[in-house]
């Protein structure tokens, strides 16, 4: 299994959003940045994510699960993107602020610290240990 952490604006898609969908599913679509797309292509069936609310909140939420590997965006006119779609997991038990990652030592090399514009990222397996504690769920 791998890790990921996926980026949404609240006032587009937010965790209640994505809580209320019928099934707490929905394809992650209008990717339109080339290495997100790589990184959407990697993913596989049963592959966690941390949903993370950008903006102003610049928090993890909540955690998602890849229900439906890459496939063509039906967003995307010149059909050079795909989308996955994601089910919700869980809420986090608290969540965990961009902030607080940045100020410990052993995520400083989270791609979320280095390259926080990114909207699909993958998390290494001890930094979801470490986010998860953070988190207040299993890992």
């Amino acid at each position: 299994m791998k890790y990921w952490l996926i980026k949404t604006e609240p006032g587009t898609w937010s965790w209640e959003d994505q809580c209320n969908n019928p099934d707490q599913t929905e394809h992650w679509d209008g990717v339109r940045n080339f290495l997100a797309n790589k990184h959407m292509k990697e993913m596989r069936l049963g592959d966690r994510a941390f949903f993370y609310h950008s903006v102003k909140e610049k928090k993890i939420v909540g955690i998602v699960e890849v229900v439906k590997e890459h496939y063509p965006d039906h967003t995307d006119e010149k059909g050079k993107f795909g989308m996955v779609d994601f089910k919700v997991v869980m809420p986090v038990e608290r969540e965990v602020t961009l902030e607080e990652i940045k100020g410990m030592k052993a995520l400083e090399e989270m791609v979320l610290v280095k390259n926080s514009r990114l909207s699909v990222q993958p998390v290494t397996k001890k930094e979801w240990g470490i986010v998860c504690k953070l988190a207040g769920v299993k890992a």
